[in-house]
């Protein structure tokens, strides 16, 4: 497996990873066995890069993971920014979660919950290690109005913590996991991080941060992690964007896209993986399947060989950014 350097660190990832949020019945009606045979798949298969958080079934992803990777060699990204309080939330379904765990979140990205998170996680893992720590969630896709006060909590005492977990040695990397671009320039101002995990933002769909975001990842020294390369499964054939139904003008890309990938004998999920990487900030990307069926065919995508020409007819039509970086060649032996 490829192996990419995050930030200025000199901790190296897997080039694909695997995220967890199915893995705690987000989406997703996935039992503790199934979540553990995927893990056990993933690893079989040489993936060494795994990503969770509290947020997903509220505790759930981060039990299995925990199970799955002790005595093992991993390397680990979590989050903080959620608390879990025991008592569990009505219509669970309304956030997502299938058969969470009996807790609900409270938001807290200050010094002392930032600090309490940390523990909790490990707690919760079961292990003594986690390699990159993610302020999860912070922005105003999540927050609305509230973000300005969470932002502030972040910058006046969170941060600091962080930063002090990373020079202890606790966690090798920091940074932010979350689905906006602005809130990571927003960050930027406020301290040195190592690595974004910036969800559905960069992707066969959209290349936003092209513009502002990377150029200024470039200059602080900061890579991105690729979440949600599917754009939450419209990109493989699912009607799901940004964690919501797709709008109709989101399918309409979709499909001129897609009729360019026939055209041309190219899956879409495959060139959706391969993408991202042909960028060298991008350090990883991770999809997130729902059973050992979804990473097999994962796997095959990503070493699936997409011709030149694919890409070039994407740009000439105007649905992507002009200067994307594309894949140079097929990647060599797939993960």
């Amino acid at each position: 497996m490829e192996k990419r350097r995050v930030g200025q660190t000199g901790l190296m990832i897997d080039a694909l990873g695997l995220g967890g949020a199915p893995l705690g019945g987000n989406f997703i009606d996935l039992d503790y066995r199934q979540a553990a045979e995927l893990i056990q798949a993933a690893k079989d298969a040489g993936i060494g890069y795994f990503d969770t958080a509290p947020w997903y079934g509220f505790g759930r992803s981060q039990r299995v993971m925990g199970d799955l990777l002790r005595n093992s060699d991993y390397t680990l990204s979590d989050k903080v920014g959620r608390l879990l309080k025991p008592g569990p939330v009505d219509n669970p379904a309304d956030f997502g979660m299938v058969d969470p765990l009996p807790f609900h979140v409270v938001y807290d990205y200050g010094y002392d919950g930032i600090m309490r998170a940390f523990e909790d996680n490990l707690q919760r893992l079961g292990l003594d290690r986690i390699d990159i720590l993610l302020a999860h969630d912070i922005g105003t896709f999540t927050h609305g109005e509230d973000n300005a006060r969470h932002f502030r909590d972040l910058a006046e005492g969170g941060y600091r913590a962080m930063d002090e977990i990373r020079r202890a040695g606790h966690v090798k990397a920091i940074g932010l996991g979350v689905n906006e671009n602005e809130v990571c320039m927003d960050a930027l101002g406020i301290g040195s991080w190592d690595v974004f995990l910036l969800a559905g933002r960069y992707t066969l769909l959209e290349q936003t941060p092209m513009t502002e975001l990377f150029p200024a990842c470039r200059a602080a020294g900061t890579s991105i992690i690729c979440g949600g390369p599917f754009n939450s499964g419209v990109l493989v054939g699912r009607e799901m964007w940004n964690y919501a139904t797709a709008p109709a003008e989101v399918v309409d890309k979709v499909r001129k896209i897609g009729a360019i990938a026939d055209k041309h004998g190219v899956r879409l999920p495959a060139a959706a993986l391969q993408l991202p990487l042909a960028n060298d900030i991008i350090t990883s990307v991770i999809p997130g399947p729902r059973d050992a069926g979804e990473l097999a065919q994962i796997l095959e995508w990503f070493g699936e060989a997409i011709p030149g020409a694919f890409w070039a007819d994407l740009k000439d039509a105007g649905l992507m950014v002009p200067d994307t970086p594309i894949p140079d060649a097929p990647r060599p032996g797939g993960a």
